[in-house]
């Protein structure tokens, strides 16, 4: 039993002042269901926990605005993915939530925890008898020459080639999202695609928020192309799985039916949220076909890298992405 400190600040000054008090061994307690799994295994053990779960600054959420949706950083995955306005107008953010974990996970999980869940792959969970230098920097890394079937193909060049875990951050990343931080320095709002770092040689660093900040609120640009959006995840089993290639789609169309605006966002094959903006070119000026949306996902994927056991990968990815442009035309069309 390792003791640690807990407190449930009222505000989140309060818990931005608490986060400081408690010092580098600090964690914050959103859902749990992250933070409570790693403690078990002995990968985190915090000398504070500071709950920010209840706060009413952070559990709730806007998407009536005009403008943009507003998701407060503790609003539950389950809530948010059910919400009528986000299933119709922007079926993918709907679809991201509602397709990760399982429904007890998605009933207490947060979506701003949801963003910054560790990237861990077996060998980070497994403890001491696997060298990580995730858990552990400079120990080095058990997946390289071990068992890599589920690593990261894109971004994978570092001391670390685990796949970024999430759903909610690639649809996020299509939008354009922003988040709202704040800590000891006050506010800042940066960009989602600014969030997640890429391994290089630091691995244990996975994230640009700075010391004792948290994130508040999440914004996502209102868009007519929305409606047209899609989230495509491809997984070993249909519940509780990280995905082996997801795809998050934006798409719009010209009164002509050529593609007007395109945004991409590939999961399951990337160290981090990965943007793929090669592929956008491709169909960005001409008609969505079949053959289009094939090229689209080989350019996606042009430059993986595959370990050992990964590299079915590169091809199912790209046909994730192709099959995620023709649903987006197709929502498009109706």
């Amino acid at each position: 039993m390792r003791p640690f400190s807990y407190r449930a600040p009222a505000t989140v000054a309060e818990a931005v002042a608490a986060l400081a008090e408690g010092g580098p061994g600090a964690r914050l307690l959103a859902g749990g269901t992250s933070l409570y799994d790693l403690m078990k295994l002995g990968v985190e053990a915090p000398s504070a926990v500071v709950d920010i779960g209840r706060l009413p600054e952070l559990t709730g959420f806007d998407t009536s605005g005009p403008d943009e949706l507003v998701f407060g950083a503790c609003a539950r995955m389950a809530d948010v993915a059910e919400d009528a306005v986000l299933r119709a107008g922007y079926p993918a953010l709907a679809e991201s939530l509602a397709q990760a974990a399982s429904p007890q996970v998605r009933n207490m999980a947060t979506v701003g925890g949801n963003l910054l869940q560790r990237t861990r792959c077996g060998y980070f969970r497994g403890g001491p008898a696997f060298p990580c230098d995730k858990r552990r920097p400079g120990s080095g890394c058990a997946a390289r020459g071990g068992l890599d079937r589920g690593h990261a193909v894109l971004g994978a060049g570092g001391a670390c080639t685990a796949a970024y875990p999430g759903d909610w951050a690639v649809a996020l990343l299509a939008f354009g999202a922003r988040l709202d931080l704040y800590g000891p320095h006050g506010a800042r709002t940066i960009a989602l695609a600014d969030l997640h770092r890429d391994p290089a040689d630091a691995p244990h660093l996975e994230h640009t928020l700075g010391a004792g900040e948290l994130i508040v609120r999440i914004r996502v640009p209102a868009t007519a192309a929305g409606r047209a959006s899609v989230f495509h995840k491809v997984r070993d089993r249909e519940s509780f799985a990280f995905a082996l290639a997801s795809a998050a789609v934006v798409l719009a169309l010209d009164g002509r039916g050529r593609v007007a605006d395109c945004r991409i966002a590939l999961g399951g094959v990337a160290t981090r949220p990965w943007r793929a903006e090669a592929a956008e070119r491709v169909v960005i000026g001409g008609p969505l076909t079949r053959e289009s949306a094939v090229r689209a996902g080989e350019a996606a994927l042009a430059g993986a890298r595959p370990g050992s056991h990964n590299a079915f990968t590169i091809r199912l990815g790209a046909r994730v992405v192709a099959r995620a442009l023709r649903t987006a035309a197709e929502r498009s069309a109706s």
